[in-house]
């Protein structure tokens, strides 16, 4: 008899194991409880038969979606699974327990239960596996197996033979810890919820005179039971709070935790005193739910902020294990962490590049959106820059290794991401120590409190002081401005915007004027030559061209990927030299050679903005033209909405300069300006009280960079680390800076917020507390509640 769910499931038209509609003209099928089951593939068949021949038709009966679509496996699939069992390979995923090893895999298609416990049976069934534990919320399974006596690519291959594409999964160290410390805050909230319970048993039981007709006896007898099951609240769940303490009066420091430690740990040894002597109340029951209520509400805090910070760890995840070298024309998959540079690398399509190089052969497309935010496909042909984590598209082509490790370009974001959260901007420090003086403020009110309710009505003054020490710790105060950066930089980088330098954020709500490079920022910076002026007959084109590609070869202002011509014919260049502001000089038979702006040693009356010169004497001239980038237009014409001054300031001596400034309607506009001729301008600029930022390229602007309250460079390609910019373009949309100015004055909002939040807090419940308004289970709320809320607040900043 065929179970009803089967019924929702197949069909004449569909396919048993799919559920797809069958190809026209193919009729292939599987037996199954004695009936013939269409399918509509070769792969289907397959596996529909395994799992049948295996007895574990269950699966079809209890499934509640339907199985993914098979496809069969191909000689280049499983020569991928074998290079999962190479030892160097299995170092960066694999962990024993003893004689037994443990991988955990990420499994894609896995939709329901049937599904987990489809791929139990088939990797039990295999043989040597000791526990298959598969979780379908995250489409992981955890496998314990002897190592030495089944292969990994055998358990994945298996899996993919019943339609489950696995690979292992590896969390990085960051990852690992974070999850450590989740799985304490549950343990420890386990603990404590339990005990809490059973002590709040024998406490109610105690309040409403449950026992009133026993003997004294036996409620000192339930004191001791409530003892027993407080303790391991207090020693193991609370345990946390006790010792940050104790590491911060270690160094002569007042945190968050004193207080709250002084409450538990009080309330604990007074009640254990009163347990032991047989007299005055206990409060067993309280301090549990105290502490439950305290690690629930950190357990979220927890939560919270991991979600805030998860874009940056979620980066390194990116890069692949492994990596397909080509060594003489041979093909061979290696770690990853094993490629040197300059090491040839085939990326087929729908592959993650491994390390960042240069492509050498072929054309394709490459996904760079997990770091520029941009999602539209980037063209990559041979001589252009690759980066690891992007992913290949659709093209097949070869790179040359040149970066690895921390250098490549996704190690260098999450470094320098990493190390601008950790630099605190001022105000942050100024609350930190705010915070550090409320917790020795607090100590002195809750002892006036303590000493003055003791005066008054002494069986409250306990609690009173309790919740005093409670309801006024100023972890809200101390969550408001670094909870708010977090997410704040996730959102930028999300965008494309690499904040490198704390004062960022801050500093850009001061800002009264931009400044502005031309070349490569307002204009895309692909030059091409639009007409070129031969001024000595002793030389020919071919000559002049050769001479000018051989000495911009040596230069990386964009300027000089306009001269890429044939330079075959020349003698080698001697002593090259690079003139900054100016151009490039060198030595070719003899002769003094030089390549840079109009000016550099005589000015010439013509629309140029490169001259070739010998022996300091021009013999040619260049008028160049560049494209105004798409989004120019619309940051300017923001900044203006903004009133914000806006400045050009171009080397380019050239009429180019001022018809770009008309265009965008731009407040001033400087030519022929040096690197140092820039500095000075901006710092006249400063002198008149203005907050200046710059937007250059990074590279060529760093004197001025230095000079400006905040520097912003065009994403250059270079080593970003080397950049001296506060904030890099990783996508070179001007738009972005728009998106950069709008998020950090959401940020200022939003910490002001926080800050008012937590001081409001704070302000109102102190005097409450002191005046025994406030109880301590409503403390312990009150300071959770706080500390969620502005971490909330925060989180609105991760929405584009």
């Amino acid at each position: 008899m065929t179970h009803p769910k089967e019924h929702a499931f197949s069909s004449q038209s569909e396919c048993f194991h799919c559920l797809e509609s069958i190809p026209l003209g193919f009729i292939q099928t599987v037996e199954y409880d004695n009936q013939a089951q269409p399918v509509c593939c070769i792969g289907c068949q397959a596996v529909a038969e395994s799992i049948i021949s295996s007895g574990m038709t269950d699966y079809y009966k209890f499934r509640t979606t339907a199985a993914g679509k098979v496809q069969e496996l191909i000689p280049e699939q499983l020569l991928m699974f074998k290079s999962y069992d190479d030892d160097d390979i299995q170092e960066d995923f694999i962990h024993h327990s003893g004689e037994l090893s443990e991988v955990l895999l990420s499994v894609e298609g896995i939709s329901c239960a049937a599904c987990a416990w489809l791929i139990e049976k088939q990797l039990l069934s295999l043989g040597h596996i000791t526990r298959v534990d598969v979780n379908t919320s995250t489409h992981r399974a955890m496998i314990l197996w002897d190592k030495s006596q089944l292969k990994l690519s055998t358990i994945i291959e298996a899996l993919a033979r019943i339609g489950y594409k696995a690979y292992p999964f590896q969390p990085d160290v960051e990852e690992a810890q974070k999850q450590q410390v989740a799985k304490s805050y549950v343990r420890r909230l386990g603990v404590a919820g339990i005990m809490t319970m059973q002590v709040m048993m024998f406490a109610f039981a105690l309040y409403f005179d449950m026992f009133s007709d026993m003997e004294d006896d036996f409620e000192q007898y339930f004191r001791w039971i409530s003892f027993v099951l407080a303790s391991p609240v207090i020693l193991y769940s609370a345990l946390p709070f006790l010792t940050s303490a104790i590491r911060a009066l270690k160094v002569k420091q007042l945190n968050m935790d004193l207080p709250v430690s002084l409450a538990i740990f009080g309330a604990y040894i007074a009640s254990t005193w009163a347990t032991v002597f047989n007299t005055g109340e206990v409060y067993f029951e309280s301090i549990c739910m105290f502490t439950f209520l305290l690690l629930l509400g950190k357990y979220l805090e927890f939560r919270a902020r991991l979600k805030a910070s998860e874009f940056t760890s979620n980066l390194q995840k990116l890069l692949p294990l492994t990596a397909r070298i080509v060594d003489n024309f041979q093909e061979q998959i290696i770690a990853a962490k094993k490629l040197k540079l300059k090491d040839i690398i085939l990326i087929k399509p729908g592959e993650i590049i491994p390390a960042d190089g240069v492509v050498i052969e072929g054309e394709t497309t490459v996904d760079e959106s997990m770091m520029t935010g941009e999602h539209q496909a980037v063209t990559k042909e041979i001589n252009t820059q690759v980066y690891a984590g992007t992913t290949n598209h659709d093209g097949l082509v070869k790179i040359s290794v040149n970066q690895l490790g921390t250098h490549t370009l996704i190690n260098q974001i999450v470094s320098l991401q990493n190390k601008a959260l950790t630099s605190r901007p001022k105000l942050a420090e100024i609350t930190d120590k705010v915070a550090q003086w409320f917790v020795a403020v607090l100590l002195v009110v809750a002892g006036f409190t303590a000493t003055y309710w003791y005066g008054i009505d002494p069986q409250h003054a306990f609690w009173i002081t309790i919740s005093v020490l409670v309801a006024t710790c100023p972890c809200a105060l101390s969550l408001a401005i670094p909870t708010a950066l977090t997410c704040s930089v996730a959102n930028l980088t999300k965008k494309g915007l690499l904040i490198k330098k704390a004062h960022v954020l801050e500093t850009l709500t001061k800002i009264d004027s931009f400044a502005f490079d031309k070349t490569g920022t307002l204009t895309e910076g692909c030059f091409t030559i639009k007409k070129s002026h031969y001024l000595d007959n002793r030389y020919d084109e071919n000559t002049i061209l050769a001479l000018a590609s051989g000495l911009e070869f040596h230069s990386q202002h964009p300027i000089a990927k306009a001269f890429n011509f044939d330079t075959s014919s020349l003698e080698p260049l001697t002593d090259v030299t690079i003139e900054t502001g100016f151009g490039i000089k060198g030595l070719y038979q003899g002769q003094d050679i030089a390549i840079g702006k109009n000016g550099w040693f005589n000015a010439l009356e013509l629309p140029v903005q490169v001259v070739l010169y010998i022996n300091e004497k021009p013999i040619a001239a260049f008028e160049l033209e560049d494209k105004i980038r798409d989004r120019a237009q619309q940051l300017i014409s923001f900044l203006k909405d903004k009133n914000l001054n806006t400045h050009l300031l171009t080397g380019d001596p050239s009429q180019a300069g001022p018809d770009l400034a008309k265009k965008l309607s731009l407040d001033d506009v400087q030519t022929g300006c040096s690197p140092a001729q820039k500095q000075d301008y901006v710092a006249n600029i400063i002198k008149q009280n203005h907050v200046v930022a710059m937007v250059g390229d990074g590279v060529n602007d760093s004197p001025v960079f230095n000079t400006a309250h905040l520097s912003i460079a065009m994403e250059s390609g270079a080593d970003i680390s080397k950049n001296t910019a506060d904030v890099v373009l990783l996508n070179s949309d001007l738009s972005s800076i728009e998106h950069l100015i709008k998020i950090s004055h959401k940020t200022r909002c939003i910490v002001k917020q926080n800050l008012a939040l937590s001081l409001a807090y704070n302000g109102s419940i102190l005097p409450l507390a002191a005046m025994g308004m406030v109880q301590p289970w409503m403390a312990v709320i009150g300071m959770s509640a706080s500390s969620i809320i502005v971490i909330t607040n925060s989180l609105r900043l991760l929405k584009p």
